[in-house]
């Protein structure tokens, strides 16, 4: 696999999703190029073996199925991302007045981010804006394609203390400058609704979000490296996409999802702990014409590759990691583990990913956190809560994990794609304990 090409697809990927709505919207158009049809949650369902489909729910979480031509053994495969990364909300009434004619936006944290990363660097909006049309309200993607926004630091000479730390209050000191005098109030909306091709008085609501403009990047002497806004969790999304789509298994169905809200919890309606996979797993049994208890049957043998990145040894801070469940760039894919079970990972489903990577290829490391510092969770014993499947945490290691800017190997997306095509084209066939590949 040419690391260059694919690391450049990923970063189009990334720039094209610059909120979790747009996360969704170009997932889509691969899904559509590839003839997947939209199946609305609104309206019925008619699905057959053979049939591709995906399901959008919030317009900020995706499903997507291939349905085996054979379905000899019925049971799912599943990978499951994320599409949303730390940021911060504009709040409803966006805009704060002073000091003199400074105009400054109003925002909130959404997510756990490194504050101190979105200081100094050229921002913009993205995001979703309800609009009234006549007598229907349409839901319209934001996504403006300029510098318009920056929070500026403290000059040191304010603050001779400044590299001793400086802990930054979010209501105080992450206020983004949008003018120095040349706009007035009232201006952020009308930028907004200009942006749209709208009336101001016609926008009823805005979900939008900061987005770091700073330059994507392939670098390193050799090329080893790429930064980029956002690769927690678009990086596995785009990987376990690509391997979705590449692999085909007609003995059993294959399936796609990309959540919203897991930096914040992921318990709305959209995130993975929602009813959306259950609904959507369930429904698509009975389109098929299968009974309740043939369900059961089928998620007691289905297997979840749940993926979200995962924390690569800092060059500076060995000692951050534990001395030997540790992982390193361009090393390859890393299956989480805990024993507080905030990954999901067991000896069970460790050994099935871990012998199709060998099968494949792909170099396989460990994380787990030290011992004596708390980690934090994900995607697969979150979604378990709804459909309960055997289910292995895997991620790709990189630094810097919720900065504004991100920094990973330029090999390991390659592997994950490697390792995912072969898991969607492998039939896994779970009895009990026992696993079989086919």
């Amino acid at each position: 696999m040419d690391d260059i090409k694919t690391t450049e697809e990923l970063l189009d990927f990334i720039k094209h999703s610059p909120s979790m709505f747009h996360s969704i919207s170009t997932i889509q158009s691969y899904l559509e190029d590839a003839g997947f049809r939209c199946l609305k949650e609104s309206e019925p369902w008619q699905v057959k073996k053979g049939d591709c489909c995906y399901t959008i729910r919030n317009h900020s979480s995706i499903i997507a199925f291939r349905v085996g031509s054979e379905l000899s053994d019925y049971h799912f495969q599943l990978s499951a991302a994320h599409g949303d990364s730390p940021t911060y909300k504009i709040k409803t009434v966006p805009e704060l007045s002073g000091p003199n004619e400074y105009l400054k936006l109003d925002v909130e944290a959404y997510g756990g981010m490194i504050d101190n990363t979105w200081l100094d660097r050229p921002l913009s909006v993205a995001g979703r804006v309800l609009v009234k049309n006549g007598r229907s309200v349409e839901t319209r993607l934001l996504s403006i394609d300029k510098d318009i926004l920056l929070i500026p630091n403290v000059a040191i000479h304010m603050n001779r203390e400044m590299n001793k730390g400086v802990e930054l209050n979010r209501q105080v000191d992450l206020c983004p400058l949008f003018s120095a005098g040349a706009l007035k109030k009232g201006a952020f909306d009308q930028m907004i609704a200009d942006e749209l091709g709208v009336k101001q008085e016609d926008i009823l609501a805005k979900d939008l979000f900061l987005v770091n403009r700073q330059r994507q990047t392939i670098w390193g002497c050799r090329n080893e490296f790429v930064s980029t806004p956002k690769l927690d969790d678009l990086q596995c999304a785009f990987s376990s996409l690509k391997g979705f789509l590449a692999g085909k298994n007609d003995r059993a169905v294959n399936v796609y999802c990309c959540f919203d809200n897991e930096e914040v919890g992921s318990n709305t309606k959209q995130g993975a702990m929602s009813t959306f996979l259950y609904d959507t797993l369930n429904r698509l049994n009975r389109a098929l014409g299968m009974s309740e208890d043939q369900y059961y049957q089928a998620v007691a043998k289905s297997f979840l590759v749940s993926c979200d990145n995962a924390h690569a040894v800092h060059p500076n801070h060995k000692e951050k990691t534990d001395d030997v469940n540790c992982a390193y760039m361009n090393q390859g894919i890393v299956i989480k583990e805990a024993a507080n079970q905030k990954y999901t990972t067991d000896a069970f489903s460790r050994a099935v990913f871990t012998d199709l990577c060998n099968q494949a290829g792909v170099p396989v490391q460990t994380f787990a956190n030290r011992s004596d510092a708390a980690g934090g969770s994900t995607l697969g014993n979150l979604s378990n809560t709804q459909v309960s499947v055997n289910a292995v945490d895997i991620g790709l290691p990189q630094l810097a994990m919720h900065s504004s800017y991100e920094t990973a190997g330029i090999r390991d997306t390659g592997y994950a794609i490697t390792a995912l095509t072969k898991y969607f084209d492998t039939d896994i066939r779970i009895e009990g304990e026992q696993v079989s590949f086919e």
